[in-house]
């Protein structure tokens, strides 16, 4: 667990974690829930509560859920979180006055923002300690960017005082305060007992007629109450997004962070600003990545691997050695130590590659699991087929596995070799060492080491194309009436 080792402060002082995730963000100009956009492969909503875990249990995490809270909590519950329903979203404040009945019982409170994906646990467990050793009513984690304006600005007693006087909105700010660039995140810490003890004072005077979290520090310091404030070493880790262009933003930092991060562990990664790989995939030591690659998902890759400009590899595992070639197309399979797959083949969900077997240019798999040392190099569609070892399959070859109502399986054994633009027509099985020929129709279970042949006997004519040209020629007759040169 991040931050401070629980035996300085018991139980952490009985500490529960609110997050925000009720409001529309209208400013997004979507349909969707704010907190359900993606960046890094994941709702923001997600990597809050991803963060959050590693502070406390989910079990002490209340998502506070308004606008289409039934497909936030949705998305979300397998996380293990509860949840807290703002059925009329009257703002912040509001919020924390529908979750205390929930979270009364605990003896601190930290309050994060559902749309704020890039705060870390180390952030959030800095927080919860600092508050604690504080002994503070009130703790606003607050930051300095750039470029503070749009930001309410935290003012403390004085430039190295912990003590905050007020949270000033930035309109409302004197000549003398504009220089002021530590903003307030929207991330507090609190003591539930003065919180509580004063959240009902307050007041809904503003521009949108709602209860504000912020307000709390003008009451509580009016009520001789501690409120502090905290800076993030990083400022960049509260920053939400209020349109799509400020979401693209965070995202693209969020994944270049990715990268470096594997860049440290040992993964090449050439030109990593054209890649896109999610916050939760894995790269072992000395793999390279191209340019414009796609991992994306719970992607898994070993060591020594290769993938190759434009494939997109999606919620799969690849083993050690593996190489994927330009252009391919990977998803929920698995694909072991030293397969070759591509240029531009088609993994589809459910298949597993041997042990370096091949799977070449334009060919497409479907939940098949191919041998160890199998080649299926040109051409081929394999649907719903086990494949053994050493199994050679020819160019053209289909598994005809659907019969326009189910699906059926084709077997293979070890050994087998299965002629160019051969059709497998399931349900079969082609028996350990058997050969199919060329061109053959396969209808039948082929025994082991036969020779199978489903085909047309061939027929010679001598001189055909001598004879053909000797021959009379017919006059064509036309049934299209506006055809004037056939009658």
């Amino acid at each position: 667990m991040a931050g401070t080792p629980c035996s300085l402060y018991p139980v952490f002082m009985q500490l529960a974690i609110v997050i925000m995730a009720g409001g529309k963000g209208t400013r997004l100009k979507s349909k969707r829930a704010k907190v359900l956009h993606e960046i890094g492969g994941k709702a923001l909503l997600r990597h809050v509560i991803a963060s959050a875990s590693q502070v406390v249990s989910p079990k002490d995490i209340y998502v506070v859920v308004g606008h289409q809270s039934a497909t936030v909590e949705a998305a979300v519950k397998d996380t293990g979180v509860r949840f807290v329903h703002q059925e009329e979203q009257r703002g912040t404040g509001h919020a924390i006055q529908v979750a205390e009945p929930s979270v009364r019982e605990y003896q601190q409170l930290l309050v994060l923002s559902g749309d704020v994906p890039l705060l870390k646990s180390e952030t959030i467990a800095r927080l919860r300690d600092f508050h604690i050793e504080q002994r503070a009513a009130m703790t606003i984690l607050t930051a300095a960017p750039s470029d503070p304006n749009g930001y309410g600005r935290v003012l403390r007693k004085s430039g190295d005082s912990p003590e905050v006087t007020a949270i000033v909105e930035q309109k409302a700010l004197t000549p003398e305060q504009r220089g002021v660039r530590e903003i307030n995140s929207g991330i507090y810490g609190y003591n539930t007992e003065p919180l509580f003890a004063h959240i009902s004072e307050l007041k809904t005077e503003n521009a949108h007629g709602e209860y504000y979290l912020t307000d709390m520090a003008g009451l509580l310091v009016a009520a001789g109450e501690r409120v502090v404030a905290l800076e993030a070493a990083n400022a960049t880790e509260v920053l939400g997004a209020n349109t799509i262009a400020e979401m693209m933003e965070l995202d693209r930092e969020l994944r270049l962070e990715t990268a470096r991060k594997l860049m440290a562990d040992g993964v090449t990664i050439l030109r990593p600003e054209t890649t896109v790989i999610d916050a939760g995939v894995e790269i072992g030591s000395d793999t390279v990545i191209e340019p414009f690659v796609q991992l994306l998902g719970e992607t898994k890759i070993g060591e020594n691997c290769r993938v190759r400009s434009y494939s997109v590899i999606e919620n799969s595992t690849l083993a050690d050695g593996v190489v994927v070639r330009q252009g391919c197309i990977i998803s929920s399979s698995r694909i072991a130590d030293t397969a070759m797959i591509g240029p531009y083949s088609h993994i589809r969900p459910e298949s597993e590659i041997g042990e370096g077997a091949h799977v070449g240019n334009f060919v497409e798999t479907k939940k098949v699991k191919l041998g160890k040392g199998s080649k299926a190099n040109h051409l081929t569609y394999l649907g719903d087929a086990e494949i053994g070892s050493g199994v050679n399959i020819g160019a053209g070859t289909i598994t005809c596995n659907y019969d326009g109502v189910n699906k059926h399986r084709t077997l293979i054994g070890d050994g087998v070799f299965v002629g160019s633009d051969s059709t497998l027509v399931a349900p079969v099985v082609i028996g350990a060492g058997a050969y199919i020929a060329a061109g053959s129709s396969i209808t039948e279970d082929v025994p082991d080491g036969a020779l199978a042949l489903g085909r047309a006997r061939q027929t010679n004519k001598p001189d055909w194309t001598k004879n053909r040209g000797s021959q009379p020629k017919k006059k064509r007759t036309s049934l299209d009436p506006r055809d004037t040169k056939g009658n």
